[in-house]
């Protein structure tokens, strides 16, 4: 289905395509929570929507309105049964019934109306679904390189978690993430405004983020580069 003629200028998705251990750590996190019919909003050119497609999913709706970005989304999901590849923004007039879950990652941050969206998601959750949400932290590491991405914003927790509640969900799970990850972004691009590169998404990919990951099974932070949430539909 193509209806889009929006276009994203941003190289955020090229650059992160290298960053398969972090993918993969997001998705085990939020795994127990995927159900069987699924929305992924913003799919991009079909990264996760190809690591979702392993998961025993009845179909997944992958929306992505950037006319630049859907032809490889559609590439990546021919003769998928199972997947519904749409040009569009989301909108659950879009969807043949109500769904069990749905899937921000990394999107959030780029709709202007953020709290609008939230409720667009809850009218297509069906009851008792959830509301996925991974979303860059802490506004004073907003950067260059958050605007070069086209990002509004970045959260605080709590803020993130009012809004949710407002649109009527209930918190499931809400913790930061990635603690690693504030300081090299700081110095990176908030100081030193320097650019987003595929070689450093992939030196942290293979270096920090395996022990990491460890670490964060064991001990909770209490602050870091990014938030994940489970919401459900009470």
């Amino acid at each position: 289905m193509t209806n889009s003629k929006a276009t994203y200028p941003g190289k955020e998705l090229e650059s992160m395509s290298f960053a398969l251990n972090y993918h993969t750590w997001i998705v085990d996190e939020l795994a127990p929570f995927i159900g069987r019919n699924v929305v992924e909003v913003g799919a991009g050119v079909g990264d996760l929507t190809a690591m979702l497609l392993q998961m025993k999913l009845e179909h997944l709706y992958a929306f992505e309105p950037a006319s630049n970005l859907f032809p490889s989304l559609k590439e990546k999901t021919i003769g998928q049964t199972r997947v519904s590849a749409i040009n569009d923004y989301f909108r659950p007039e879009l969807l043949p019934e109500a769904v069990d879950t749905v899937m921000y990652i990394n999107v959030l941050e780029h709709i202007e109306n953020d709290s609008e969206e939230l409720s667009i998601a809850y009218r297509a959750i069906q009851t008792g679904g959830y509301l996925l949400l991974f979303v860059p932290a802490l506004p004073w590491l907003f950067s260059n390189v958050d605007s070069s991405f086209g990002h509004f914003r970045r959260y605080y927790k709590k803020e993130l978690v009012e809004k949710l509640e407002q649109a009527g969900f209930h918190i499931e799970k809400a913790r930061y993430f990635d603690l690693a990850g504030i300081i090299p972004w700081y110095i990176n691009f908030v100081l030193l405004k320097n650019s987003f590169s595929s070689a450093k998404v992939s030196i942290y990919d293979k270096l920090v983020v395996p022990p990491m990951r460890v670490f964060e099974k064991l001990l909770k932070p209490p602050i870091g580069k990014n938030i994940l949430i489970v919401a459900r539909k009470k």
